[in-house]
């Protein structure tokens, strides 16, 4: 096949009496892997030369050209029939050269006022804030498949834990309506990230900005910038939007990991609250009962990639001078592999809630075990006059009681229960159900079925609209 260079294009080459090694070129070379850049190279490349043709630093007719050859590479790109070469080090350096193959000078006039160091830190950045944009929507996805499983199981007993015993009832709504919580503090993280995202540090050229007359402002508008960096050694070596990106990421892969322990644990046969659709599980190649659930523990797994991502990126940092370091290439992997991490997790995520099935009895039959309706009844005695302190004594006394004999509080008679206190009366029979328990949490947070389907509605309200980018 044909090279699409007539020759090596070494934007250094003059400098040097020798070629690059073979084995420092593939050491050093990005291109197989920076070259998901290219359409905001190209996006980023076009804004730049409207505004040296605008500016008066190049002519209408070299933007037209521009304008012409950026097509013609847009479309090899998107078709797969653009040939990318090791030679070129990067995707920044091999669109160039394409780019003067395709139109001659006024392709090398692209260049002019800035850098690769202003130039690939603008790319990131909008890439970063067009993959930010699609997380959003992919945790917006994320919770209405939570608030969908948590509407039919808003009244659902689940015994409530706390240290993995056994502690109140909730319903399985409430529970799921914590994830939603989560997940949406995660979406307001990623939205307070964006507006620090979505600087433009093009202009700022290698490190010093640059003498022609250039109109920063212009370009940022036309990129969709909020404002731009306003210290050009700054703009060129600055990565705390990757870092916090990735902080704020494996964030959303402990959530993520938290909800995945619980579901493994909820699958178990042991506890059997839950099962999983088949297509996020397999089997066993020696025992043909199994069915792991294997997209949660996978997703646990992941959660420590994506954290390792965020102490790679810090690492990479702490050490830079000012201003742009060969260091900062190293920038690119950790943070595409946690965009692609948690973008696949999320969307895997949402479709798997929306297949879970419910075993309602077996969560409810849990619930009723390791004395759930204790707290109740020392509040029940709180309300007829009690001391906390010493309702609580008297409930956990009653518990050690019934624990010896193998039953629960609930099977006790009123003689047995006055026993304990004078205090408690019939109306107790009536609190400690489930049912009665969950129902008297009523207020805002609360586990009553009302005020789930309450925070349910509140949450799909809030989903429905359009964060204020």
């Amino acid at each position: 096949m044909t090279s699409q260079f007539s020759k090596k294009n070494e934007a250094w080459s003059a400098r040097f009496s020798e070629p690059v090694s073979e084995l420092v070129k593939r050491y050093t070379a990005s291109v197989f892997f920076d070259k998901r850049l290219a359409l905001f190279d190209i996006e980023a490349s076009l804004a730049h030369a409207d505004m040296l043709c605008i500016q008066g630093i190049i002519c209408e007719q070299d933007f037209n050209d521009i304008q012409r050859g950026m097509a013609q590479i847009r479309r090899e790109i998107e078709c797969g029939k653009f040939e990318w070469q090791l030679d070129l080090e990067d995707v920044h350096l091999n669109i160039e050269a394409r780019l003067t193959l395709l139109i001659g000078n006024a392709g090398k006039r692209l260049h002019t006022g800035r850098s690769r160091n202003d130039q690939v830190a603008t790319d990131i950045r909008l890439w970063l804030r067009s993959e930010i944009d699609h997380i959003g929507i992919l945790l917006n996805n994320l919770q209405l498949a939570l608030l969908d499983l948590a509407t039919q199981h808003s009244s659902t007993v689940l015994p409530g834990f706390t240290h993995l015993q056994v502690a109140q009832p909730v319903t399985f709504g409430h529970h799921l309506l914590a994830y939603v919580e989560m997940f949406s503090r995660d979406a307001e993280r990623m939205i307070d990230i964006r507006r620090r995202v979505n600087r433009l540090p093009l202009g700022a050229a290698a490190l010093a900005g640059t003498s022609y007359p250039i109109d920063r402002e212009r370009v940022a508008r036309t990129l969709g910038f909020d404002e731009v960096c306003s210290n050009s050694l700054d703009a060129v070596s600055d990565r705390d939007f990757a870092i916090e990106f990735c902080a704020a990421a494996a964030i959303v892969m402990t959530h993520i990991s938290r909800f995945s322990e619980e579901l493994v644990l909820w699958m178990s046969p042991c506890i059997g609250f839950i099962d999983l659709a088949d297509r996020f599980c397999t089997g066993s190649s020696i025992m043909p009962q199994k069915k792991n659930p294997d997209v949660p523990e996978i997703a646990r797994g992941k959660t420590g990639r994506v954290n390792g991502h965020l102490i790679a990126l810090l690492t990479l940092m702490k050490s830079q001078p000012l201003a742009y370091n060969k260091d900062n290439q190293e920038d690119k992997e950790p943070l595409f592999d946690t965009v692609d991490t948690v973008v696949d997790t999320l969307r895997i995520f949402a479709d798997m809630v929306s297949g879970i099935s419910v075993h309602v009895e077996a969560m409810r039959n849990a619930a009723l075990q390791g004395f759930s309706t204790a707290t109740d009844l020392a509040d029940y005695l709180v309300k007829k006059g009690m001391p906390f302190r010493d309702a609580h004594e008297i409930v956990a006394y009653s518990v050690r009681i019934c624990s010896e004999r193998g039953i629960d509080i609930a099977d006790l008679s009123l003689e047995e229960l006055q026993a304990f206190s004078p205090l408690i009366g019939n109306d107790i029979f009536s609190l400690l159900t489930l049912e009665g328990i969950i129902e008297s949490r009523k207020h805002i947070g609360g586990t009553a079925p009302t005020q789930v389907k309450y925070a349910i509605a509140t949450a799909r309200e809030k989903l429905s609209k359009k964060p204020p980018y």
